[in-house]
């Protein structure tokens, strides 16, 4: 499982193998993050990001892609970038045939420190706990790839003890159910 936190400047990844066995945590294969150089021009810029997820893919062949999707700032043009890279990101996932899943940024820390508004601090502590390692995995850019691979993995995958978590449609069926929640 391949997470990626998105970013034209710095790209975060994480690769996480699932437990095989009940009891036992996840296993963090690789972490780290891919630089652009911002002097760069942007097509150059999502060039060298679209190789560098080729790469990550081809090494470790995952059988999914997790992304965060754009969170939407006040500021345009950081989001307009963003979606870049999220497209080139795609298009190395869709090319290598891998099934893709996408989060919104506040279910990425929600799922893994358990609130939506948790600090980069709080993720990183969280995926060290979760994922039983020495210390904190650095930059936090990393972190946060890690953190998206462990929703995939948590919201996704069958239940070690047989229950199978609700499906995302049939959630959002219920929620459109209840008029008291929130969109």
């Amino acid at each position: 499982m391949l997470g990626i936190d998105p970013g034209t400047a710095v790209t975060g990844y994480g690769v996480v193998e699932p437990a095989s066995t009940p009891g036992r945590p996840s296993r963090l294969v690789e972490c780290g993050v891919i630089r652009t150089d911002p002097k760069q021009k942007i097509w150059s810029r999502l060039e060298a990001l679209y190789d560098g997820v080729s790469e990550l893919i081809a090494r470790h062949r995952p059988t999914a892609v997790a992304i965060e999707t754009v969170f939407y700032g006040k500021n345009a043009r950081s989001t307009l970038t963003l979606g870049h890279a999220r497209g080139v990101i795609l298009l190395a996932a869709v090319r290598a045939g891998l099934e893709i899943a996408e989060f919104p940024p506040a279910t990425v820390k929600k799922s893994v420190v358990g609130g939506g508004g948790a600090a980069k601090a709080q993720v990183a502590y969280m995926v060290q706990q979760l994922l039983r390692l020495k210390r904190a995995p650095a930059p936090s850019d990393a972190a946060d790839g890690i953190a998206v691979a462990l929703t995939y993995l948590l919201t996704r995958r069958p239940r070690l003890d047989g229950v199978q978590w609700p499906q995302r449609r049939q959630w959002r069926q219920k929620r459109q159910i209840n008029p008291r929640s929130r969109p």
